[in-house]
């Protein structure tokens, strides 16, 4: 991997519109740059949909995709954000062997370190889950992929919320719509 390339994270307002979520991936496709992880979700806002998008790039190129995204008629406002600056996390579910982790005892202890929930146990399978940040996921699966348990594995895609007291959105809002009532 290129090492000016850092994963950042963009958070996306649009209106909630059909087929917005296609325009602004096409941003992505049209800069031959992949997407790692989406969530498209409903904001805080009536009526505004936010999408939390996460790419490996250089800051030159994703602010290019930002300005693009940003330029769509129907998005109220994009920017782009490395870790530090936003709160982050994600889910993950585990499905593990059973008589794996029934003979093996320290499986049961690395689920336990990591805060992992087991939610599900059956003879043949029990399901853990942990919400949290990639990096500590990752070390999960991976420590129990090294037990050879298991048997399905997924992630979601990352939600974020930015560390400033309010979103730079809601006073974009508040401002447009003074501007329409002062017309």
């Amino acid at each position: 991997m290129d090492n000016n390339k850092k994963l950042y994270t963009l958070l996306i307002y649009t209106e909630n519109m059909v087929g917005m979520l296609s325009q602004v991936t096409a941003v992505f496709t049209r800069r031959q740059v992949n997407i790692e992880s989406i969530n498209a979700s409903a904001s805080s806002i009536e009526g505004v949909h936010k999408y939390t998008i996460t790419t490996w790039s250089d800051e030159e190129q994703v602010k290019t995709i930002t300005k693009q995204i940003e330029k769509k008629v129907d998005v109220i406002k994009a920017d782009y954000y490395t870790d530090d600056q936003i709160f982050i996390r994600e889910d993950a579910l585990f499905k593990l062997s059973t008589p794996v982790v029934m003979e093996n005892p320290e499986i049961s202890k690395i689920i336990r370190r990591a805060d992992a929930q087991i939610i599900e146990v059956n003879p043949t399978f029990c399901t853990a889950m942990l919400s949290g940040v990639t990096k500590d996921i990752i070390a999960l699966y991976t420590n129990l992929q090294e037990r050879n348990c298991v048997l399905q594995y997924t992630r979601s895609g990352r939600i974020a919320i930015t560390r400033n007291p309010v979103e730079e959105v809601n006073d974009l809002i508040s401002m447009r719509e003074n501007n329409m009532k002062n017309q």
